[in-house]
């Protein structure tokens, strides 16, 4: 159902560090114009974490509201179940396509607990639901066999994978069910995933330049994988600038160089730093960002 380019869209701010529904819109529109199938706001790349339940609502509002080809991913996940099954509800509420939900983070559940959380999740709504295994930001990884498991589930649809781990993923993608998709979650991995049977990618490059993203997801598809690499190579240096500090602080800086919002995420997250800036203003010189 996700198949293809998601971008994990950034939430512009304002100078008085409020949501900028002017460049959301914008932004939402240069994704539409280039290529992107699918808008996942309110993801990590978004700030849910610093965003109040009324924004994190009224960003999705926005997104829907300006959104005409696109298919709309609505992060809704949380480390408590109820509040995941609450902000999947309100989601629902207002018409997205599905919810992107992030395992539990910070409290560190068993599998079993894993599992559970995300049966709560699936059984309360309607729509399709998307796991993002992060185990970077989680603090716990979603095992393969609990992620095939939960395959298996009535409403489970696919797994957004940022675990880094490619013989997990690459299980997932062998053992899985017919219809379950399997979603890079990481820029550097979408052209070997998909070498292997991968679905896709929901992207943090992508916010930037989504052209070039979803170009190389479609030579995949087409099996043009000598001109998609080509594109890989050429995004390289990038995939690594916009990690030389935590995501979104880098992607945030470009965006606001590009005119969306102003390139600043709220606290704790803080301003790309001098050395950041040193280390990646020469790649988006180069790339003309």
């Amino acid at each position: 159902m996700f198949r293809g380019t998601s971008t994990a869209i950034i939430t512009p701010f304002t100078k008085d560090n409020e949501v900028d529904e002017e460049s959301l819109r914008r932004l939402v529109r240069f994704q539409e114009e280039n290529g992107i199938d699918t808008l996942v706001p309110c993801g990590s790349t978004g700030e849910s974490a610093m965003l109040s339940h009324e924004e994190h609502i009224r960003v999705i509002e926005i997104v829907l509201d300006q959104a005409e080809k696109a298919k709309v991913l609505a992060g809704a996940g949380s480390n408590s179940t109820s509040e995941a099954v609450m902000l999947s509800r309100r989601a629902e509420d207002l018409g997205v396509d599905g919810l992107l939900s992030i395992s539990p983070y910070y409290v560190k559940p068993t599998q079993e607990g894993i599992y559970r959380h995300f049966e709560a999740i699936a059984e309360s709504v309607d729509i399709p639901v998307v796991v993002y295994n992060i185990p970077g930001r989680t603090g716990s990884n979603i095992t393969a066999d609990t992620m095939l498991r939960m395959a298996e589930m009535e409403g489970i649809c696919a797994v957004k994978e940022a675990s880094g781990n490619i013989d997990q993923i690459n299980e997932i993608i062998r053992r899985r069910p017919k219809g379950f998709e399997v979603l890079s979650g990481d820029d550097s991995l979408t052209v070997p995933l998909m070498r292997n049977g991968a679905d896709g990618v929901i992207s943090v490059l992508s916010n930037c330049l989504p052209d070039k993203m979803s170009e190389m997801v479609r030579l995949m598809f087409d099996g043009d994988t000598a001109s998609a690499e080509k594109i890989d190579d050429y995004l390289s240096p990038l995939y690594d600038g916009l990690f030389v500090e935590s995501n979104p602080i880098p992607i945030k800086y470009v965006m606001g160089r590009m005119g969306y919002g102003n390139g600043i995420p709220r606290l704790p997250l803080t301003p790309l730093s001098d050395d950041g800036k040193k280390r990646l203003d020469p790649i988006l010189g180069t790339m003309g960002l």
